[in-house]
């Protein structure tokens, strides 16, 4: 093995554990945003019946109205959006102050928690397995030596042919 085969080795390892880290960082992140988004709602709580207008793979689109006979239709669509179908009332709770800020009645942030926790586990246990994989290559492999260079005299005549 090279000691560019060995260098190249090293980085990837130090990479693949770098990947990990972003994704469990990007994970936390999730979460937090998400008890974020549950205590803006709790502190301004308003409760309304909503209808499922949508369901694609990214969103569930409600429609709601507000005391104040105000129509609202968050973009973002609903938190928690688990089981809803279209045409589907169901009752959702709202942050007053922001509307557009909406989850399922019930619902909070440790519905997160599992898939979170699955995708932590996940790319740690695929993280560690490439990264001892690389690990044992490289302690299979003798060190890298320099190649020998033959040291010829000044005297000595070489014949070709």
């Amino acid at each position: 093995m090279t000691a560019r085969t060995l260098w190249w080795l090293k980085i990837g390892r130090r990479c693949v554990l770098a990947v990990a880290v972003v994704i469990t960082v990007l994970c936390a992140g999730l979460l937090l945003a998400a008890i974020r988004n549950d205590q803006a709602i709790t502190g301004n709580l308003g409760t309304a019946t909503a209808e499922v207008d949508a369901v694609a793979w990214d969103r569930t689109i409600i429609r709601f109205e507000t005391p104040d006979g105000i129509v609202h239709s968050p973009s973002n669509g609903v938190l928690y959006p688990a089981g809803l179908v279209a045409g589907d009332l169901v009752r959702i709770e709202y942050d007053a102050t922001d509307p557009d800020l909406a989850r399922v009645a019930g619902r909070t942030a440790t519905l997160t928690l599992l898939p979170l926790g699955t995708t932590i586990l996940i790319t740690w246990v695929v993280a560690g397995a490439v990264a001892w994989l690389i690990r044992q290559r490289l302690r299979r492999e003798p060190e890298v030596t320099e190649p020998e260079v033959a040291v010829v005299e000044a005297e000595t005549t070489v014949k070709s042919g």
